[in-house]
């Protein structure tokens, strides 16, 4: 079965509020298996409109990744995040 992913670019406008949103996504997180492969480094844009920060979050498939995004849990943390910074997420299917 192929890994899940969420790929989000994202603008902070308030980090100290950014933190109630990283508390609070935990949980869901830790519930759906996600593994962070990349999260805030270092990142250039080198096509399009780039982000300030980045982040690329591995699932065991494709439909933790979407259970995770549409649990309870997650959008507890996402009424925060839309308060507090701008962005997009992708869910994505990996190669197999």
């Amino acid at each position: 079965m192929a890994k899940g992913y969420w790929i989000a670019h994202v603008d902070i406008r308030d980090p100290e509020r950014y933190k109630d949103y990283v508390s609070t996504a935990r949980p869901a997180f830790e519930k759906y298996g996600a593994k962070f492969l990349a999260r805030g480094g270092a990142c250039e844009a080198v096509e399009g409109k780039g982000r300030a920060r980045n982040v690329i979050i591995e699932f065991p498939s494709f439909q933790a990744a979407k259970d995770c995004y549409e649990s309870p849990d997650y959008q507890a943390a996402k009424a925060i995040r839309i308060t507090v910074a701008d962005g997009e997420i992708t869910l994505m299917e990996g190669a197999e």
